[in-house]
């Protein structure tokens, strides 16, 4: 029987640290931007109690994998971009998935797994099942920058998740969205999960109509007791891998119990007046985002694209997805493809996205992402396990090909910002999976560049050139249907181009947040995916 968690003891529990001296100092003011209300007010009410930017990301994020089934979860992988208030150098904190299966024999590979073929995101291939399950790093990436860089309790960071999944949520926009393509065909077939998101008859739950999942609570506060060390070694590491060897996962205790986080030097790149920090390698996120901002350096000159610069804007992405980057499942064939691309670029550089700044200085960009999900709801944790290994646009040869230990592709790229003249401060990121590269790129050059403000940078519309392997065709350009591309670009390229309706989630669900010491704090959402921003002060957040 699975032991409910008393009260935090900080005497039993040394990674709660005391921050009384702390306490005293005035609360920073911070701008958010969420995926949802709840996770935005999460992230201003951690400021009122005397939290940093850093420490509003961490609460944002967290209810955000509460309360965002089906597009992300608590066993998730993830990265964080941080600039920390200081004037220190940023860091990004790699808590992406990777490969399990630590000491299993062969024979245990290539089970538990199968397809499932969706018209979701313009006919999307993915597998799930107990096999498809990564090893999950985002609760130890948000522990280590909590406590490298946040300012409140452990605890209180955990506390409005605790309280989301307690008292329960409203099923947003963007999750009833997905859900609708395969309430049933991933989150249909196992009880547990088919039992959370349908109805008696058997149709999906409406659309804000109030979602609780059993045990989810009594999870998450055992880990604000005991920290991340609950989910990797402890009970609920017990019942995750029980149950996946149960049922043919390759996922184990040995898995969970060796899986770091790793810390880099933020990969960085000038354009507009600011130095930008993102997603180092070996992810391709950062990297590709980067070269594609640096191609397009100065562009557009004044406010919207011209016909001329449109153009370049997708020969550009078409010369960097065109290199292979994301064709490597190896890390360091991706790490020397990713230099020679930002040699190249600099000499002439299912998922939810945070991002937060206060009047300090400090930024924090989180994206977070469980892929498609696998339709595993881990029974006795209420948790909803991971698809990362069938991501087949990530995972190229295969659900179960790499090697044990290996970290996963991904195109995530939090990125956060530092004007030069003034110290003004900017966290940017999006979900999106391919489309991430280019929504960022594209936000940051019409606001740096344009000079667009935040909110019509986003709302800006957007194209994509899509590179996928085995796919009809291969490459092609999308665009939103009121972005008229330049007459012969189509030709000129040899692509196809496919319209699309206006705002579409396709195109990603970019958040942004911004503090200017002369402009106090600003955040804005992206009308295709409804997401919400608060600011300190204001009376609640509110969706965009």
């Amino acid at each position: 029987m699975r032991v409910r968690p008393a009260s935090p003891d900080r005497s039993a529990t040394p990674h709660l640290r005391d921050y009384g001296d702390l306490m005293t100092t005035a609360s920073a003011r911070v701008a958010v931007a969420a995926p949802n209300d709840l996770s935005a007010s999460a992230g201003t009410r951690l400021a009122a109690e005397g939290g940093n930017a850093i420490d509003a990301a961490l609460a944002a994020v967290l209810v955000t994998m509460v309360s965002e089934p089906g597009l992300v979860s608590l066993a998730s992988g993830g990265y964080l971009t941080i600039q920390p208030p200081d004037g220190s150098a940023p860091v990004t904190i790699d808590g992406w998935v990777d490969m399990p299966g630590r000491g299993l024999p062969a024979e245990r590979f290539g089970r538990a797994v199968w397809d499932v073929r969706t018209p979701y995101g313009g006919d999307t291939t993915m597998t799930v099942g107990h096999g498809s399950v990564a090893t999950p790093g985002t609760l130890k990436a948000v522990e280590r920058a909590h406590q490298r860089f946040g300012r409140v309790p452990w605890a209180q960071v955990l506390a409005p998740a605790i309280a989301a999944a307690r008292d329960g949520f409203p099923l947003n926009q963007a999750s009833h969205a997905y859900l609708e393509y395969v309430h049933l065909e991933i989150f249909g077939w196992q009880p547990e999960s088919y039992a959370v998101l349908h109805d008696a008859d058997g149709t999906l739950v409406p659309r804000g109509s109030t979602v609780r999942v059993p045990d989810l609570a009594a999870s998450l506060q055992q880990i604000a007791v005991e920290g991340s060390d609950a989910f990797y070694t402890g009970d609920i590491a017990k019942l995750m891998a029980d149950d996946l060897e149960a049922h043919g996962g390759i996922l184990t205790l040995d898995d969970l119990a060796a899986y770091e986080v790793a810390e880099r030097p933020a990969l960085t790149v000038r354009q507009g007046g600011w130095q930008l920090a993102t997603n180092p390698g070996p992810a391709m996120g950062g990297v590709c985002m980067s070269a594609l901002l640096a191609m397009c350096d100065g562009r557009p000159a004044r406010g919207s694209w011209s016909p001329d610069e449109l153009a370049h804007l997708v020969r550009s992405q078409h010369a960097v997805f065109g290199i292979g980057i994301n064709r490597h499942d190896d890390e360091d064939a991706r790490l020397g493809l990713a230099r020679e691309l930002l040699n190249r670029s600099l000499g002439s550089a299912s998922t939810a996205h945070v991002s937060t700044v206060d009047d300090d200085g400090g930024a924090c960009a989180v994206t977070v992402s469980a892929g498609y999900g696998s339709g595993v709801l881990s029974p006795g944790t209420g948790i909803w396990l991971n698809n990362c290994l069938g991501e087949q646009e990530l995972v190229l040869n295969g659900v179960h090909a790499l090697q044990p230990g290996t970290r996963l592709n991904s195109n995530m790229a939090p990125t956060v910002g530092r004007r030069e003249r003034d110290g003004a401060a900017l966290a940017i990121g999006s979900p999106g999976s391919d489309r991430i590269v280019t929504a960022v790129a594209q936000v940051l050059a019409l606001h740096l560049n344009g000079g667009l403000d935040l909110a019509a940078a986003i709302a800006h519309p957007r194209v994509h050139v899509r590179v996928r392997d085995g796919q009809d065709p291969p490459v092609r350009i999308d665009h939103e249907a009121d972005l008229r591309l330049p007459a012969g670009l189509s030709d000129e390229l040899g692509l196809p181009t496919r319209s699309m309706d206006t705002h579409a989630m396709y195109f990603g669900g970019v958040g942004a947040a911004q503090w200017e010491p002369g402009g106090g704090l600003t955040a804005a959402g992206d009308p295709r995916r409804t997401g919400s921003v608060a600011v300190t002060g204001s009376n609640q957040a509110h969706s965009t």
